[in-house]
C-alpha cells in the first residue's frame, strides 16, 4: 500500500506533458492546429496583395498624363522661342534693327534643350505605358526615374540661364552698360518670357514625375 501511494504521489508532482501520436505505418507525427486569426491575417494578406497593383496603376495612368503634358509644354517653349523675332520698322538702306533668339547663344541653348527634353517625353510614352499593363514592373520605373531626373536638370538650367537673359532685357544693368531692349523689341520680349514660363512648367512636371516614380520603387522595395 505504501509502494503504491508513493507512486501515485509522484505521478501528481510530476508535469503531465503530452507527447505527439505518431501514425502507425506512416511515421508522422500529428501538427498542432493553427491559431483562430489564421485565416484573417491571410486573408488581408491577399487583400494587401491585390490592393497593391491597383494604386501602382493608378500612379501610372497619372505618370503617363503628366509625362504627355510636359512634352507638350517642352516643345511648345523650344517652338515658341525658335519662331519669336522682331523687326523695327524703322531702318536704313545699310542699316536694319532686328532682335531674333540666335542673337544669344542662351536662347539658342535654350531651343536646343527643350527640343531634346520634349523628343525624350515623347518617346517615353511608351514606357509609362508599360507601368499602366504591368504596375509591379521595376525596370521601367528605374529607367524612367533617371531619366527624368537628368532631363529635370536639363531643363532647368536651361530655364535659368535664358531667364537671367530676359531679365536683363527687361530691365537691363547699368554696372555692365546693358540697356533695357523691350522697350523698343516689346513682341520679342513677350515672347521670350512666355517660352521661359512653359519651360519651368515643364521642370515642375518632370520634377512631380521623378517623385511619383521615386514613391512607386520604394512601395516595390
Amino acid at each position: 500500500m505504501d509502494i503504491e501511494k508513493a507512486g501515485s504521489r509522484r505521478e501528481e508532482e510530476e508535469p503531465i506533458v503530452q507527447k505527439p501520436k505518431l501514425d502507425k505505418g506512416k511515421g508522422k507525427a500529428h501538427v498542432f492546429a493553427p491559431p483562430m486569426n489564421y485565416s484573417r491575417i491571410m486573408e488581408k494578406h491577399k487583400q494587401e496583395k491585390v490592393s497593391m497593383p491597383g494604386w501602382k496603376r493608378g500612379v501610372a495612368i497619372v505618370d503617363f498624363v503628366l509625362r504627355l503634358i510636359a512634352a507638350i509644354t517642352a516643345m511648345a517653349a523650344a517652338a515658341k522661342m525658335a519662331t519669336t523675332e522682331e523687326t523695327l520698322p524703322f531702318f536704313t538702306q545699310f542699316l536694319q534693327f532686328s532682335a531674333d533668339y540666335t542673337d544669344l547663344p542662351t536662347l539658342s541653348s535654350f531651343v536646343v534643350v527643350n527640343s531634346i527634353v520634349g523628343g525624350y517625353l515623347t518617346l517615353s510614352l511608351p514606357f509609362s505605358i508599360v507601368c499602366i499593363l504591368r504596375p509591379l514592373a521595376v525596370p521601367p520605373r528605374l529607367f524612367l526615374v533617371l531619366c527624368d531626373t537628368a532631363m529635370m536638370g536639363l531643363t532647368m538650367i536651361a530655364a535659368s540661364a535664358s531667364a537671367a537673359i530676359v531679365y536683363l532685357a527687361h530691365n537691363g544693368n547699368s554696372s555692365s552698360n546693358w540697356l533695357p531692349v523691350c522697350q523698343q523689341f516689346g513682341d520679342f520680349c513677350q515672347g521670350t518670357s512666355g517660352a521661359v514660363v512653359a519651360s519651368f512648367i515643364a521642370a515642375a512636371l518632370l520634377m512631380v514625375l521623378v517623385i511619383f516614380s521615386a514613391f512607386a520603387l520604394k512601395r516595390s522595395t
